[in-house]
């Protein structure tokens, strides 16, 4: 008879517990249309993380193109010499400036470096956090695609040239649609990864889910609902990105065979 009143009573307090979170969720969430925050903070989320990926994806093939080309055929320029010579180094010196400067500093700190000081007139909060972003992303990706160039056979490029086509015709229509297919998946967990490091950009005003959240709990003096809500909103959609990534690869690996 005890253990059975004490398994009751712990029912009896899980029910009175989820009562009253629901409770608590209805007046912090749905009062005012305080949902209506998070609705708009997950559309900036979405719009800062995909435009930032197309503007990081632009960046990073030019970059990757340069520096792969630095690479591959540093020898053959440097015995030609030449103006081609100089300008694939300044390219390649200035691409590894950028590299360093992005990857070693906090993206918080950039964020803050466009909107306060490079953009300090502009009033589009979203329109800044898309460059800064789309900015820092492009470091990364370019490394991404500089190795899925690298990884691409040289056979690759004299076929191009076998055909008649420029080292620049060749790398457009032959090594870069490879490239995209050797990185693809690593390109989505890049598209992951951005999706979590925009909940920093409320830190320039802008409302996204995170500061969505705090904006809530400002209003209401609860923390714990508003948060956690966020938080599950963030794990279902990388859950859900995580699967998506896991089926493309598959799809991938059983298109090579």
């Amino acid at each position: 008879m005890p253990r059975i009143f004490l398994t009751m009573k712990g029912i009896f307090a899980l029910v009175d517990f989820f009562k009253n979170l629901i409770k608590e969720f209805s007046r912090v969430m749905l009062e005012n249309n305080r949902f209506d925050f998070i609705v708009d903070g997950l559309k900036n989320t979405f719009l800062i993380t995909l435009g930032s990926l197309v503007l990081g994806v632009l960046l990073g093939v030019i970059v990757a193109i340069v520096r792969s080309t630095y690479d591959k055929n540093h020898t053959q320029f440097k015995k030609r010499g030449g103006f081609g010579y100089y300008l694939i180094v300044f390219l390649d010196a200035i691409c590894k400036l950028y590299l360093t400067v992005i990857r070693g500093t906090p993206v918080v700190v950039q964020l803050m470096i466009f909107y306060f000081i490079i953009f300090a007139s502009s009033d589009n909060g979203v329109a800044v956090a898309i460059f800064a972003f789309g900015i820092n992303s492009g470091a990364y990706v370019a490394e991404i695609f500089r190795s899925g160039i690298m990884a691409v056979d040289n056979g690759q490029f004299e076929a191009g040239r076998s055909l008649g086509l420029n080292y620049i015709q060749t790398m457009i229509h032959i090594v870069v649609p490879q490239m995209f297919k050797v990185v693809l998946p690593t390109l989505c967990n890049e598209f992951i990864v951005l999706l979590k490091e925009t909940s920093v950009a409320g830190y320039v005003g802008v409302i996204d889910l995170t500061k969505a959240g705090n904006t809530i709990a400002g209003r209401t003096f609860s923390y714990f609902i508003p948060l956690i809500t966020v938080a599950i909103i963030y794990l279902i959609v990388v859950i859900i990105l995580t699967k998506l990534v896991g089926m493309l690869e598959r799809r991938l690996r059983n298109s090579e065979h």
